[in-house]
């Protein structure tokens, strides 16, 4: 049951990440003064464009799978079958989670970056 709610949560923080946003996350937040916003929302959309390309999804999937084996691991050491079975379910939770974290962090720096390359004052 613990294996299963695991890959549950997973598959839930990956369609997350295929988002490519947090739901907490309310984005870039610039000083307007001067800015044209039709403009700024161009650029807006170009950066998150480039951003996409950090493999979020992919560190997710990696997180879950090293957070498995090293749940699994400790499970086995510290008891039986059954307690590798939901140390790995844990793990895999845990490691996806970190993983897809990661990953949207480093989206959020690249769209902020791309923004101040392109002249905006950014105040987050």
């Amino acid at each position: 049951m613990i294996l299963r709610f695991a890959v549950y949560t997973l598959s839930l923080t990956l369609v997350a990440c295929q988002s490519g946003r947090s739901p907490a996350y309310s984005g870039p937040i610039i000083d307007p003064q001067g800015v044209d916003m039709a403009r700024y929302e161009v650029d807006l959309g170009e950066c998150e464009a480039i951003a996409d390309q950090v493999p979020v999804a992919d560190r997710a999937i990696v997180g879950a799978a090293t957070g498995a084996a090293i749940g699994g691991v400790f499970g086995a050491v510290l008891g039986n079958s059954r307690t590798a079975a939901r140390g790995a379910g844990v793990g895999a939770v845990g490691g996806g989670v970190k993983g897809a974290s990661s990953g949207l962090n480093e989206r959020d720096r690249v769209v902020h970056n791309c923004l101040r390359g392109r002249g905006y004052r950014l105040l987050n």
